[in-house]
């Protein structure tokens, strides 16, 4: 029946016309439908723009480890990922679970591989910026970049684990992963203080071959882990936006008083190598048996690297020095 203003007089006990009660009643049922779907739904902004989910996504691609590191710190297994079996032998922690799909390399992922997998969620970089609206037509697609130029590893690391944490409705869990990293370079801090070691500067370095180092500078991830410890970086330059710089063995010889550690892996052969080597062999920390090596870490990882390598190096620092790798 349609309501003529003008003419109706019918109105019930709150005062409201009859008619204007009727619609009242359907708006409101309307809105019943209506506002928990818009309750539920939330956005991000991110580098490429903003992503909208209407509820915590269940199947997760990461196109990066530092983003595979993050969902399972989380305690969420990512359907797919890309380049699984580099991820068990360069992060290896947190390990990987059985069941993840591989869907290419982490510079060239196959697109088809994703889109069989039906993901709800793809996280990925600026990286893959020319796919970034393939992507975006298969699933919702989250971009943050870790490393990039002009960017600080461990705050970027610390805004992509808060933020998946609030898209998987987890961001208790991603505010406890944060204390307790931060627990651990203080207690890792007071094992060197009372040890008395904390005076003479580190220098980080990845062997290339037997003549160069991948060397890590202060603008990398693993520089917070040297702040939180209360050690100094013994190289002073800055590297490349990945946090590092390749130099011959000699370019370490200027820093007399550094400890040299040498991250894992090795390549087969290398001590006997070394030892032979007048490079090697010349330098001070060598000679001063000031040579500490730990195991494999990911230096452009995610936030557990930090605690990671924090735990490794202070082990490695307290139990001594030797004139080579081993």
């Amino acid at each position: 029946m349609a309501c003529r203003w003008a003419s109706w007089k019918g109105r019930l006990a709150n005062g409201f016309p009859m008619c204007i009660n009727h619609l009242a009643r359907r708006f409101i049922a309307l809105a019943l439908v209506v506002l928990p779907a818009m309750a539920s739904a939330a956005t991000w902004e991110h580098e490429y723009g903003t992503l909208t989910l209407d509820e915590p996504p269940r199947r997760i691609i990461t196109l990066n480890w530092a983003a595979t590191e993050a969902l399972l710190l989380l305690g969420v297994t990512p359907v797919g990922m890309a380049d699984k079996e580099g991820y068990s032998v360069w992060v290896s922690e947190p390990a990987l679970p059985d069941g993840v799909h591989d869907i290419g390399t982490r510079v060239a992922p196959s697109l088809e591989a994703i889109a069989e997998l039906k993901p709800d969620l793809i996280v990925t970089s600026s990286e893959m910026a020319p796919a970034a609206d393939l992507l975006e037509k298969i699933a919702p697609t989250y971009v943050i970049s870790v490393y990039r130029e002009g960017s600080r590893p461990a705050e970027k690391s610390r805004e992509m684990l808060l933020t998946l944490g609030a898209m998987l409705d987890r961001e208790p869990r991603a505010r406890d992963i944060i204390a307790d990293i931060e627990q651990t370079l203080e207690v890792q801090r007071q094992r060197l203080e009372e040890a008395g070691l904390t005076d003479r500067p580190v220098a980080l370095v990845n062997f290339l071959d037997d003549r160069h180092v991948r060397i890590y500078a202060p603008n990398g991830l693993y520089q917070t882990v040297l702040n939180g410890l209360g050690l100094s970086n013994a190289w002073p330059r800055q590297g490349n936006f990945w946090g590092f710089s390749v130099v011959g063995l000699e370019a370490i010889a200027a820093y007399e008083d550094s400890r040299l550690v040498v991250i894992s892996p090795l390549l087969p052969g290398l001590a006997e190598n070394l030892a032979a080597s007048p490079f090697w062999t010349y330098l001070p920390p060598v000679r001063n048996e000031r040579i500490y090596q730990v195991e494999t870490t990911w230096p452009f990882g995610g936030l557990f690297q930090i605690k990671r390598l924090a735990v490794q190096l202070t082990d490695s620092l307290i139990a001594g020095g030797a004139g080579n790798v081993r």
